[in-house]
């Protein structure tokens, strides 16, 4: 099923996946709109940390999400995230936002804030829509759901060296315990827990190069009739 005639796949799983890069590059390759669930919810924390609210704020939090106006760049070369028309790309991915956004995306006002918005995103020609519940929860009727994995390890090592290329320093062991530590908070949340929708297909990518990642999601792609080569 398509949403409001536009086509969407939703690629979901856990930090470190690669399901940013991987979503990216789709997006690119097919000129597809791009939406980066995790950086909307890393902009309801920048924003709130700007206006000075906390996680025990929910009604205000959920004001911010609603207000505040996002986009992504979806070119292959080009992470971008804009918040009220402000570059705030490399500010969204410290870990301190990142654990913020974690703690936020546990509020039910702030996710029904961003439930529409998200479901906005669906626009010709077509979306990649990457997050935590893309398949589960805000494109339910997708064509085709991934969901994308891959051991701790690899996991913190991927983001690891992601950091250390920005120029962000930081520690292994401390980064792998962060990841566990949201992996465990964001399976066990009461609101849209992570987990693969009951017909998603879940893709190990501890062994797979990013490319061979792509190609195996082309693969299921061109089988909805949505890509070909």
């Amino acid at each position: 099923m398509t949403v409001n005639g536009v086509p969407v796949v939703a690629i979901d799983g856990p930090t470190g996946s690669g399901k940013g890069a991987i979503s990216r590059s789709l997006a690119a390759g097919l000129g597809w709109r791009l939406l980066d669930s995790g950086a909307l919810y890393r902009s309801v924390a920048l924003k709130a940390g700007r206006e000075g609210l906390g996680v025990k704020e929910p009604k205000a939090l959920a004001a911010a999400a609603s207000r505040m106006q996002v986009e992504f760049s979806s070119a292959l070369d080009l992470e971008a995230a804009f918040l009220d028309g402000e570059d705030v790309t490399a500010l969204l991915r410290t870990e301190e936002c990142g654990a913020m956004a974690s703690r936020i995306a546990a509020i039910p006002e702030v996710r029904k804030a961003l439930w529409e918005r998200q479901r906005a995103f669906a626009r010709p020609p077509g979306l990649i829509a990457d997050g935590r519940d893309m398949g589960t929860v805000v494109f339910p009727e997708a064509e085709l759901k991934v969901y994308l994995t891959a051991s701790l390890e690899e996991r913190a090592r991927r983001r690891y060296k992601q950091l250390i290329q920005k120029g962000i320093d930081v520690s292994l062991p401390d980064l792998s315990e962060d990841i566990a530590r949201r992996d465990e908070r964001d399976a066990n949340r009461m609101v849209a827990p992570l987990k693969p929708a009951e017909d998603a297909r879940v893709l190990d990518s501890t062994e797979l190069s990013p490319e061979e990642v792509i190609a195996r999601i082309k693969a299921w792609l061109g089988e909805t009739g949505l890509f070909s080569n």
